[in-house]
């Protein structure tokens, strides 16, 4: 079984620049901005890479563990929350001001479709204005 038969994809275009967008989904201090389940974030790095680590505060309070997995410069980058593996984050370039952000989560994340969607529609309306 390869990788893309065991995954949702969750995608958005959106009418923003691609540097705009990546910088929005790596610099940990906009998360809480788009993140639906992020209230805080502390990191090793503001700008994340891989192997950067550190642990994000969900809206009840819990802090999380995170480990960045994966890291393509304005491509993607994926990670590990409490140790399982969690959400992919794509990036398709079309144009200077257009690109795709696709979420790719394992399947047994399917109800995490609700709030990766909810995500999608806060970046829009971040980048979009």
């Amino acid at each position: 079984m390869n990788k893309y038969s065991s995954i949702i994809i969750v995608k958005r275009e959106l009418r923003a620049s691609p540097e705009s967008v990546w910088d929005l989904i790596t610099d940990t201090t906009k998360w809480r901005l788009w993140g639906p389940t992020v209230r805080s974030v502390t990191c090793s790095d503001r700008y994340i890479r891989k192997g950067s680590w550190g642990k994000v505060c969900t809206p009840i309070g819990l802090w999380v563990p995170f480990l960045i997995t994966e890291y393509e410069h304005e491509n993607y980058w994926a990670w590990k929350v409490a140790g399982i593996q969690a959400t992919g984050h794509r990036l398709i370039q079309f144009s200077t001001n257009s690109c795709i952000v696709a979420f790719e989560l394992p399947l047994y994340w399917l109800p995490y479709v609700i709030v990766c969607r909810l995500a999608l529609k806060r970046m829009a309306g971040l980048l979009e204005a």
